[in-house]
């Protein structure tokens, strides 16, 4: 079926909802709202999203109101430790069994990009919300999935445009080796090479790897200015605690850390970090709305939030909102909905759902501070520039989705 008979359908659906007379609940397959949060949960991703993440879409339920038009919201979760096997049969568990309505978390993309196939089998609903590869609205894009937080283009059009600009002509890139990985250092070597720098040297790695000496020795060995960090999680940590054991930053070169989440920064503290560029979809401390979400936030998990964890809570009440609107949960006719309606809360600033089901938003350039500037445990970033929603994503005319009309 087409993209476009997919539209129509979507809309005969949306029309004949609006004009109904009788109540909204019948519309809501088993009178119950399933949501399947999807993520690891106990290995390398699992602070960045995991039992976090979790704990932010039970907080956008609750703050709902624990049912849409009278139909009680349930909500269960598993680990799919990254594996995508583990995460395909998972949520074909969930539809076969369960009726799942929505799948949210994904956060692997080799995991991300074998649920959305499912998800394309059975006619399903997704929301990408920790996965990093572009990818998954490009070249893997399907109707039944909408990835929500950020991907690898904002990412390298941020901070690998930055750091080119101020002189970092020279990279070396270090890669996790799968999808997120490869979509990333390819992003990136296109923003480098279109800003006058030049590659001269690449590895990956294996995900997840714990040793990286062998792998920063040959970075180290490059003589290249900047190493970049094509990797997320605990492999960065990793990588580049690795590095500051075998002073690489002292020896002249500068770090770039990719993909860096609030919690690595966290964990590793602002003296091995200070300085670093990065680029966020969302820090907790960027304007009175995001403070007052990440205080409540805090106080049920004692952490602030990750970019990945508000964007659990961000987009499960848009879809809230979407279904209790249309009065159904047709996984078509609330994705349409979704897309119809802009996205402005407290995570997201311009945002739309476009037609390759990528949420484009206002994207930030940010550096982490130093102990001197720092205020406090959670006080780690400056937020440099905004990079506006439109210019941050990949454009439609590159699109390889087959949903774009171009």
């Amino acid at each position: 079926m087409t993209f476009l008979r997919k539209t129509l359908a979507s809309g005969i659906a949306f029309a004949a909802t609006a004009m109904m007379a009788t109540g909204a609940q019948a519309e809501i397959s088993d009178n119950e709202v399933r949501i399947g949060y999807l993520a690891d949960m106990s290995g390398t991703y699992r602070d960045l999203a995991g039992p976090g993440g979790l704990e932010a879409l039970e907080m956008a339920v609750e703050d709902f109101g624990g049912s849409v038009n009278g139909a009680p919201i349930e909500v269960f979760s598993a680990d799919d430790r990254n594996s995508a096997d583990v995460g395909a049969n998972t949520v074909r568990e969930w539809i076969d069994e369960r009726n799942v309505d929505l799948v949210a978390g994904l956060v692997a993309s080799s995991v991300t990009i074998a649920v959305t196939n499912v998800l394309e089998e059975h006619n399903g609903l997704g929301i990408v919300s920790g996965s990093a590869a572009s990818s998954i609205t490009n070249e893997h894009c399907t109707p039944n999935h909408i990835h929500w937080v950020y991907d690898t283009y904002p990412l390298a059009n941020g901070t690998a445009k930055a750091v080119v600009e101020q002189g970092g002509d020279s990279w070396f890139l270090l890669t996790a080796d799968y999808a997120f990985g490869h979509a990333l250092e390819g992003d990136v070597e296109k923003v480098v090479t279109d800003n006058g720098g030049t590659i001269i040297g690449k590895i990956r790695h294996p995900f997840p790897t714990n040793d990286f000496s062998s792998y920063i020795l040959q970075a180290q060995g490059s003589g290249a200015k900047i190493i970049g960090l094509a990797n997320a999680g605990a492999d960065t940590v990793n990588a580049i605690t690795t590095a500051s054991q075998f002073g690489v930053v002292q020896g002249g070169q500068q770090l770039a850390g990719l993909l860096i989440f609030l919690n690595d920064v966290h964990a590793m503290g602002l003296e091995a970090t200070q300085g670093l560029l990065l680029t966020t979809g969302w820090y907790w401390d960027m304007d009175d709305e995001a403070r007052e979400w990440a205080e409540r936030y805090y106080e049920r998990t004692a952490r602030m939030p990750t970019m990945v964890q508000a964007g659990i809570y961000s987009s499960t009440m848009h879809y809230l909102k979407a279904m209790e609107e249309v009065g159904t949960d047709d996984p078509m006719t609330v994705k349409a909905r979704m897309a119809g309606t802009p996205v402005n809360d407290f995570f997201s600033r311009n945002g739309r759902i476009r037609e390759d089901g990528r949420m484009v938003h206002d994207m930030y350039l940010a550096q982490v501070k130093s102990p001197d500037e720092s205020t406090g445990e959670w006080d780690v970033y400056e937020i440099l520039a905004t990079i506006p929603a439109e210019e941050a994503y990949r454009p439609l005319s590159e699109s390889q989705c087959d949903l774009v009309q171009n």
